[in-house]
């Protein structure tokens, strides 16, 4: 199911902590900064917090500008971004500046907890969860029922350690603030636990009077049948490979790239790549792999269109390049038609040899879009 664009943000102390153990909070940003994340906010169809964060910090989580209000209002937007908080026991103050400043809300929490937050009168839209906070399920329903496509995180370091432990963050804005903390009883951004694999990508740095703004997004594949967010980055790669083939009136234009389990490209290609005019996409990105490398049984390839399953030009179909190179995880933004094999089903070559196979529908658009030409 599609999920938002998931945004992680925080500030941190050099050492890695949220907060210090004070009264007061620990302010880690500077006023250049909170100004852009106000702006962050504008962007955002929705912001969302944890129970601990709501608790500590008793946030209102607005836009400040006036100039950035009216600019949501223009755009045919609400005023302020859909507020969002999240609380297993639902034992949370009624009464907070949180539920009575800016626009909607709504809160998820467990089946137990809605039960207890009923009976608070809390003004709010309360969706139960299950037995369990269910984070992809969360995920789909802000996308689902809510409309929102962008939704900014912004706390505490329990919320950011959860959602990027089950890999469900696209992205992971942080700013480093040139102070320590030091206190083993403050409150970090990270908790322990086991991570995607492999570095993430630096996406941008930015000096910001005292601050230095940081932005990562995860390279890591997801595993087994869900799309992790850097599936979505891959796949993103591999439609923008497409569009690179020369064009033709009896193959498709396909792009594919191939990635080790820890975020490391291997290969990329395209259809018709160089002077062949009858290579695929997946061929041409597994031809430039070593045969022997031991990162391909754990790998992902990712390609515009599902693998195929026959074919004329070559006696073996890239579906079955696939399973012989010993990859067992393909992910693909679209169906093949019956445009040119009638029947084509690359998806159940791979099942049946045991492979994972990943549509990601969302891309099909993307995907098409080279091949337009091809249905009149």
């Amino acid at each position: 199911m599609p999920h938002p664009y998931v945004l992680l943000s925080a500030a941190v102390s050099l050492d890695g902590y949220l907060d210090d153990t004070g009264p007061e909070r620990l302010l880690l940003s500077s006023p250049a900064d909170f100004d852009r994340v106000d702006e962050v906010r504008a962007s955002s169809d929705a912001i969302l917090i944890g129970a601990g964060t709501l608790r500590a910090d008793n946030p209102r989580l607005l836009v400040n500008s006036p100039e950035r209000r009216a600019a949501r209002r223009a755009a045919g937007k609400p005023e302020y971004p859909l507020k969002v908080a999240v609380s297993a026991s639902g034992e949370l103050d009624p009464e907070a500046p949180f539920w009575h400043t800016g626009g909607e809300k709504v809160l998820y929490t467990t089946d137990e907890g809605a039960l207890r937050l009923r009976r608070t009168g809390l003004a709010a839209d309360v969706v139960p969860l299950g037995a369990e906070l269910d984070w992809p399920r969360l995920l789909e329903h802000l996308h689902d029922v809510r409309g929102v496509r962008r939704l900014m995180v912004e706390g505490g370091g329990t919320v950011h350690t959860q959602l990027l432990r089950q890999q469900l963050a696209d992205e992971v804005q942080l700013v480093l603030a040139p102070l320590f903390v030091g206190d083993p009883d403050a409150p970090r951004l990270f908790g322990p636990g086991t991570y995607q694999g492999g570095r993430l990508r630096l996406m941008e740095t930015r000096t910001i009077e005292d601050v230095v703004l940081v932005r990562y997004e995860p390279t890591a594949p997801g595993t087994a049948g869900r799309a992790a967010p850097a599936d979505r980055h891959w796949l993103r790669i591999a439609c923008e490979l497409a569009a690179q083939c020369p064009p033709s009136r009896t193959a498709f234009s396909v792009g594919a790239v191939v990635v080790a389990a820890d975020g490391t490209e291997l290969a990329r290609g395209y259809s018709r790549e160089g002077d062949d005019p009858f290579v695929h996409a997946e061929e041409a990105a597994l031809a430039k792999v070593d045969p022997a490398d031991p990162r391909l049984p754990d790998a992902t390839v990712y390609s515009s269109l599902e693998p195929c399953a026959r074919r004329a030009s070559r006696p073996r179909p890239c579906a079955r390049l696939i399973l012989d190179a010993g990859v067992r995880r393909v992910v693909t933004a679209w169906r093949e038609p019956d445009t040119f094999v009638e029947g084509a089903d690359g998806t159940g070559v791979l099942a049946a040899a045991g492979a994972v196979v990943v549509v990601v529908p969302e891309f099909e658009e993307r995907a098409t879009e080279p091949n337009r030409h091809l249905f009149g």
